[in-house]
């Protein structure tokens, strides 16, 4: 009898030692979550909760022709990036005006992803090892590369004419800063808050060349043909649409969305709108 008791005592012992175990477990898992700024329910929770809702709320650029321009007479907000999200919505949601367009800005649009102002970024975001620290990225949905934008007849026709004291114009917030400081050390880089801003002051002569990605620089060359781009690019920039951190869910749906998108070749029908030639190697 008394040997039956110590077993069962045993069997009792064992057991809460596996939940207590158990609820370690889920309690470290959780703390990784919101140490990365989302808790456990928010990350399994980001897709159905844009279903319930009905609508896909983006982040995009408003002062980035070719990729989200927004025209002030009619107020419509247009570009690569923006067809892109309303195809996404279209995958997603079977609707491609259940969308809803909020602007953002190369320092803007981290914060608001975070804070749930906006359910993912899609604004000529460049997938960089420092930025996974804070977002998840899709697979790479757009490839360009940094390159200069001059006013025609600049002495200055590629990276190699950048020396010291040759003003560089660029946006806060964005990769383009970090690789034309880490290129010309001794260049003097003025940062403006966006892309319209940095064009003014390149056309009201505030500095000698205006960098970013090609893409974008095209964009600009288009609005002023006074302009152009020279020389070639001089860096890698693979665009990702970046997610919370942990939405699983959302970040798989996307993936498989933007797969889709290039079998049936609606992708490359919305590249070559807004691009102008066929897509190579996307």
């Amino acid at each position: 009898m008394k040997k039956r008791s110590w077993m069962t005592l045993g069997v009792v012992l064992t057991f809460l030692a596996t939940v207590l175990l158990a609820g370690c477990g889920n309690k470290e898992e959780g703390s990784n979550n919101e140490a990365n700024g989302v808790s456990p329910s928010e990350a399994a929770s980001a897709l159905g909760d844009i279903k319930s809702r009905g609508k896909l709320v983006v982040g995009v650029k408003y002062d980035t022709k070719l990729f989200g321009l927004k025209d002030p007479a009619s107020g419509n907000v247009e570009g690569f990036d923006v067809d892109i999200a309303k195809a996404l919505a279209k995958e997603i949601l079977g609707d491609e005006t259940k969308i809803e367009l909020k602007e953002v800005t190369s320092k803007t649009r981290i914060p608001m992803l975070n804070n749930n102002e906006i359910d993912m970024i899609i604004a000529t975001m460049t997938i960089t090892e420092e930025r996974k620290k804070e977002v998840d990225f899709s697979d790479v949905y757009f490839k360009a590369g940094q390159s200069l934008l001059v006013k025609k007849g600049s002495p200055i026709k590629s990276i190699e004419d950048i020396k010291k004291g040759t003003k560089v114009l660029a946006v806060k917030g964005s990769t383009s800063v970090d690789n034309i400081k880490a290129k010309v050390p001794d260049a003097a880089v003025l940062e403006f808050d966006n892309y319209q801003d940095a064009f003014s002051a390149l056309k009201a002569g505030q500095g000698d060349t205006l960098t970013t990605d090609n893409a974008i620089l095209y964009g600009m060359a288009v609005q002023d043909p006074n302009y152009e781009v020279v020389g070639e690019t001089f860096t890698d920039e693979p665009y990702g649409i970046a997610l919370k951190k942990g939405a699983t869910d959302l970040l798989n749906s996307v993936n498989e969305a933007l797969k889709k998108l290039h079998d049936n070749g609606e992708y490359d029908k919305i590249y070559e709108k807004w691009i102008g030639e066929a897509p190579s190697g996307e």
